[in-house]
């Protein structure tokens, strides 16, 4: 049977483009389920497909002292979304590395929950998100920390980058704690490229274009160097990246702060 198709009353589907999930629901309403069992290691790196809707549902359980690391890239033209449930035994880790690269009319979210069940568990969320044109990229994180899940360590890194007035960027970390003895923080933000930094690549014989890919190369590109097998990731993003700072939909000049774009934290 499948699932009811979301609605946006529901916090974690507020952002979505529920028009263009529609036809595609009933391949993605089932989450996938994986477990990484007791002292076990997990890697994954999560490449954008060629559709115009791309949806990734995973529920992950780690067990004792498990560790996994996902690297995601999320750059579907039309609507793409991420969505990954996590919990987390007595000594587990987990790292989410992720980017929304978008343009256009796009509508590009990674939304997590993150339990931590057991004790002395830690995570770690880093998203960058890059726009432009009119595109909306968006995080939603939820980490609970339960009662007994003592010196949990959590942390959330949001940034976004956005090139024109017209796109828009969503940041909602959200912490959960009901224990007392716990390292939790997160953070947004939301900007735009510096224009002396522009105008110095430029000067260096770069055209624009060319300088924004550069500048935002160096925004995103950090994310795959802890990858086992990051090459792949890092040539999508690049290819990406250039898409978007030489697309004919830019226009109007970058972003300001609070053109265009909210912030929630």
């Amino acid at each position: 049977m499948t699932a009811p198709f979301p609605t946006r009353k529901q916090e974690e589907w507020r952002y979505a483009d529920l028009e263009a999930l529609q036809p595609v629901w009933e391949q993605f309403a089932e989450p996938l389920t994986l477990i990484v069992g007791p002292g076990e290691s997990f890697e994954e790196v999560w490449l954008p497909a060629n559709d115009d809707v791309q949806v990734r549902r995973i529920q992950l359980a780690l067990g004792t002292r498990a560790k996994a690391r996902i690297f995601a890239l999320n750059t579907a033209p039309v609507y793409g979304r991420l969505e990954l449930e996590v919990s987390l035994a007595e000594g587990a880790d987990f790292e989410l590395f992720g980017a929304n690269i978008g343009t256009g009319l796009s509508t590009n979210e990674i939304v997590t929950t993150v339990k931590h069940v057991g004790v002395g568990g830690r995570s770690r969320q880093v998203i960058r998100s890059v726009l432009n044109g009119k595109a909306t990229g968006s995080y939603l994180g939820k980490v609970e920390v339960a009662r007994g899940a003592q010196q949990t360590d959590a942390e959330q890194s949001i940034k976004a980058m956005l090139l024109d007035r017209g796109a828009t960027a969503n940041a909602k970390p959200e912490l959960e704690i009901f224990a007392d003895d716990v390292k939790c923080a997160h953070g947004a933000t939301v900007g735009e490229l510096d224009p002396m930094q522009l105008f110095y690549a430029e000067s260096r014989g770069l055209d624009p274009a060319s300088a924004r890919a550069l500048l935002l190369e160096g925004f995103v590109m950090g994310l795959w160097d802890s990858a086992k097998d990051g090459d792949a990731i890092a040539e999508a993003a690049r290819g990406a990246l250039r898409r978007v700072s030489s697309s004919p939909e830019r226009g109007g000049g970058p972003a300001k702060l609070v053109e265009g774009a909210s912030c929630q934290a």
